[in-house]
């Protein structure tokens, strides 16, 4: 899915850096757990849950998309631009439907938009400006350090996860993703057969 080393942040880092390194170790620990697997095992149910680590890529590969637009002001791209927003399953059901190469495609793709849109934002009005979209019912923003927040703690509730799930479909464990190692069904790791 994508290159899992992660640069080890300096140590006087700033609360930028910080917290940017730990987006970029979260992403790399999803993209490691999530990678290099067929379409039965990402569209493998783990009851009691139903659901998959392909559901996990698609909705993480949404929340990318949808965060993007509080950096950027930009419409937004797919999977968000495709979906039914009158099916709160929508992304979880479609899933099922992708192939690997689909699902990494728009994750990883959600994933250098949503990179691109940050550093942008980032460069041009640091932590503290306004997010774009999102508001309250009052119409009040909040600033773009809660959003780098909110998708930090979106990854870091879905690699608990993935972790789980990996582990239930070929025993890959681990707590960080192994450095200088590119992950995709095309790449380094074999591609893991559950038929």
């Amino acid at each position: 899915m994508t290159d899992t080393a992660v640069p080890e942040p300096s140590l006087n880092a700033g609360e930028e850096e910080m917290l940017l390194f730990a987006l970029a170790r979260s992403r790399a620990t999803f993209a490691w757990k999530t990678g290099g697997l067929d379409a039965a095992a990402l569209g493998r149910a783990h009851p009691p849950s139903a659901m998959t680590l392909g559901g996990l890529i698609k909705h993480l590969a949404l929340v990318e998309e949808r965060y993007t637009i509080d950096f950027s002001g930009r419409p937004p791209g797919p999977p968000l631009s495709d979906a039914d927003h009158d099916d709160p399953a929508w992304v979880w059901r479609t899933a099922a439907d992708d192939s690997p190469e689909v699902l990494y495609g728009l994750w990883s793709g959600a994933v250098a938009r949503s990179r691109a849109a940050m550093a942008a934002a980032l460069a041009d009005g640091g932590l503290d400006q306004p997010a774009k979209f999102t508001s309250d019912d009052n119409g009040n923003h909040p600033n773009l350090r809660r959003i780098v927040v909110d998708l930090h703690d979106e990854y870091a509730r879905h690699v608990g996860h993935a972790d789980l799930f990996r582990e239930a479909i070929d025993g890959l464990t681990g707590e960080d993703p192994p450095q200088n190692v590119s992950v995709s069904t095309a790449e380094t790791l074999p591609v893991t057969e559950t038929s």
